[in-house]
């Protein structure tokens, strides 16, 4: 059992903090009172390659795992950009796995390499307003109609929709009524995100203002048959490939946050002088520190465990869950000790604390509960009944 990064691997952190230094916090703070997508940020890790780090070498990628990719997210938001940072990217990272997994040679070829480029941008709609996370009872219908199929419904929390050229759509085809299953029923389709036909309206929130949540509402947005990912009606299990991915990497977003927010606290621990003392010398100031250093670390471990089960192609939901649900625990309680240690300064924007802690929220409740985890677990581990 070897915990030691490849020589490959660790360059991939020292690539990634490079370019990341050239986005410093003064940048980041500007991006999150202003707001305006990070196009330059986004552009650099593109020109670099860095964007198609899991996408097969024949469709321009990389073609490395999502290990390596966890190492390219935490090394993003712990270096001050945050889950702004990391989410102005994410869905390149893993959002078109489905693709690469249930597409065929002509949609791979015509897909990805846009992608892996950063020619093209794309959001991920699954989410509604009704339905939450209870996927299967989505009501976006798409109905075909000769060689297209005519989606008529409502997504919500839909990042980046703003400036997305495309969207991999989750919608349903077939009523849950005419299903044996109410999985069954329900198609992928990664296609062009018209807007005459698909109203995009912000949602104004909490953080993160340099990536953009929106609700987006569907009249009559035509989708050809070829830009359907998958057999018609096998979409709820095609996403699928790209859920514990995804866990996995806010889980190393998430991890990435929290080290940023410790590493400020401990500097300024180290500098503060009340009382004659640095106030790092009080262990009511240490011990939550390094409380919050050993959470980071454990979770790190486990989103490690995650991501190279899945890279090894084994079972890695229970993993992929528990990853996230530690480093989000972890990331919440590391950002909030930090404005604690800085006091009064911890509550002003120059000293960054706030804004990790507000972002820090994101990975805790997106794009999975606390609370349902803690049931899959429950129900998937310890074969408890489900409850929900």
């Amino acid at each position: 059992m070897d915990f030691a990064l490849s020589p490959e691997q660790e360059e991939i952190r020292r690539s990634i903090g490079a370019i990341c230094a050239r986005f410093d916090d003064a940048y980041w703070l500007r991006k999150d009172k202003e707001g305006g997508f990070p196009h330059d940020f986004h552009h650099a890790l593109a020109e670099a390659g860095w964007l198609g780090i899991c996408i097969p070498e024949e469709y321009g990628g990389s073609g490395l795992g999502i290990t390596e990719a966890a190492l390219m997210m935490e090394a993003i938001a712990a270096s001050g950009a945050g889950m702004s940072g990391a989410t102005a990217v994410h869905l390149n990272i893993f959002g078109l796995h489905p693709v690469v997994v249930h597409g065929t040679p002509e949609q791979k070829a015509r897909m990805l390499p846009p992608i892996a480029r950063g020619e093209v941008k794309a959001c991920f709609g699954v989410t509604e307003p009704t339905t939450g996370l209870d996927t299967t009872r989505l009501k976006t219908r798409a109905e075909r109609r000769g060689d297209r199929y005519i989606v008529n419904g409502q997504k919500v929390w839909i990042s980046t929709a703003q400036v997305a050229d495309t969207i991999l759509l989750l919608a349903r085809t077939t009523p849950i009524e005419q299903c044996r299953n109410p999985a069954d029923g329900i198609s992928l389709f990664y296609t062009k995100l018209d807007r005459s036909r698909a109203s995009i309206r912000e949602i104004d929130k909490m953080g993160r203002k340099a990536v953009d949540s929106n609700e987006i509402f569907f009249e009559d947005m035509e989708v050809p048959v070829e830009d359907r990912i998958g057999e018609e009606g096998t979409g709820f299990r095609t996403i699928l490939h790209g859920l514990n991915p995804e866990r996995v990497l806010i889980a190393a977003e998430a991890i990435g946050i929290g080290r940023a927010a410790l590493s400020r606290a401990a500097a300024y621990a180290r500098e503060r002088t009340v009382f004659g003392r640095p106030i790092g010398q009080n262990q009511a100031v240490q011990h939550p520190l390094a409380k919050d250093w050993m959470a980071l670390e454990a979770a790190w471990l486990m989103t490690l465990q995650a991501a190279w089960r899945y890279d090894q192609h084994l079972d890695c939901g229970a993993q992929a869950n528990a990853a996230k649900y530690l480093a989000a625990e972890a990331a919440r309680e590391a950002t909030q000790n930090a404005v604690m240690t800085h006091g009064g300064f911890g509550y002003a924007r120059e000293y960054h604390v706030e804004r990790f802690l507000r972002e820090a929220l994101i990975p805790w409740i997106a794009p999975v509960s606390p609370n349902l985890i803690c049931c899959y677990i429950a129900e998937r581990v310890l074969g408890l009944p489900k409850s929900y």
